[in-house]
């Protein structure tokens, strides 16, 4: 089968998935999960690991499907669950299928998720949990997206990293004694590993929001949200707001953090090669590095070719 790309009037899908399961023959669902997705023509990432599958794919409504049926068929993934949103084109340059040690990285041994984890509460239940003076409300994401993004009056760890999230917690856990510990996160993954950790740590009243931010944002209408700001999502759409619609933000493809429109305003910013979060943390060779590989990203559009081959 050749590579499909979806027709210009066919609605392009993004759709984001994860599931914890024991999976063995990595190598061999790696090769046949990236065959299958370049003969539709699907593009995204997906990881791999002994706990499990964790991805983010977007093409046609046919390939994508295909693609999810495939993974279905893995053994404990029958039951994954998908969150899909419509996109105006494939938001991703090419194709990954990644094998990792964790589908995502928390570098706590034990932490089985698939075993035990905190409660889930659904979006049209989450207003009235927060609301409560006996819940403490946590934001389980990195800073950079925090700061596009939060539930009002959520605490921000300030965490670089989800490795950091335990740390943090054995710092500041002690001032939530007698709390329930309600978390959030962009698709549920992170908060599921979170809650599985603080658990086995002996919390007692833990849960956390069924199919994340984004499954709230689709779910809840905007006059009834007590999300503030964009949500950052893993690829080229950088942020979406209620509705799941297209937000504000764009990237800076040095260090791949969102901008907002005031940043492209500074004069730190330059497409392609520098923003003010960036502007110290790069010599000038690479910032010559940058503009080289904008200029070849440039001349690509122009001929109408992507710059990075699926693959």
């Amino acid at each position: 089968m050749t590579a499909q790309m979806p027709p210009q009037d066919t609605p392009v899908r993004v759709v984001a998935f994860y599931h914890f399961a024991s999976l063995g023959d990595l190598e061999e669902k790696r090769e046949a999960l990236l065959a299958l997705c370049r003969a539709y023509g699907v593009r995204g990432t997906v990881l791999l690991a002994p706990e499990g599958v964790n991805g983010t794919i977007s093409g046609g409504d046919e390939a994508t499907r295909a693609v999810l049926a495939h993974i279905r068929e893995y053994e404990g993934c029958s039951a994954i669950m998908s969150k899909e949103s419509a996109a105006p084109e494939i938001p991703f340059n090419r194709m990954k299928v990644r094998l990792k040690r964790e589908i995502v990285t928390m570098g706590q041994p034990g932490v089985d998720p698939a075993a035990r984890v905190g409660r889930y509460v659904d979006p049209v239940d989450w207003n009235t949990l927060i609301a409560r003076e006996d819940v403490v409300l946590i934001d389980t994401r990195n800073d950079y997206e925090v700061e596009i993004g939060t539930f009002k009056g959520a605490i921000d760890p300030a965490t670089e990293s989800f490795r950091d999230f335990p740390a943090w917690w054995e710092r500041e856990g002690t001032a939530f004694e007698g709390k329930t510990v309600a978390m959030f996160c962009t698709g549920g993954i992170r908060c599921e590993k979170a809650t599985s950790w603080l658990v086995g740590q002996g919390v007692e009243d833990v849960v956390h929001l069924k199919g994340g931010i984004l499954k709230y944002l689709e779910d809840i209408p905007q006059e009834q949200s007590c999300w503030e700001g964009e949500c950052f999502v893993f690829d080229q759409r950088v942020a979406v707001g209620h509705g799941l619609k297209g937000g504000t933000h764009k990237m800076c493809h040095a260090c791949r953090r969102p901008l907002s429109q005031e940043a492209m305003q500074s004069t730190a910013y330059e497409h392609g090669v520098s923003c003010p979060a960036c502007i110290d943390s790069y010599t000038d060779a690479d910032r010559a590095r940058f503009r080289e590989r904008q200029k070849q990203v440039l001349l690509a559009a122009a001929e109408g070719r992507n710059h990075l081959a699926v693959k």
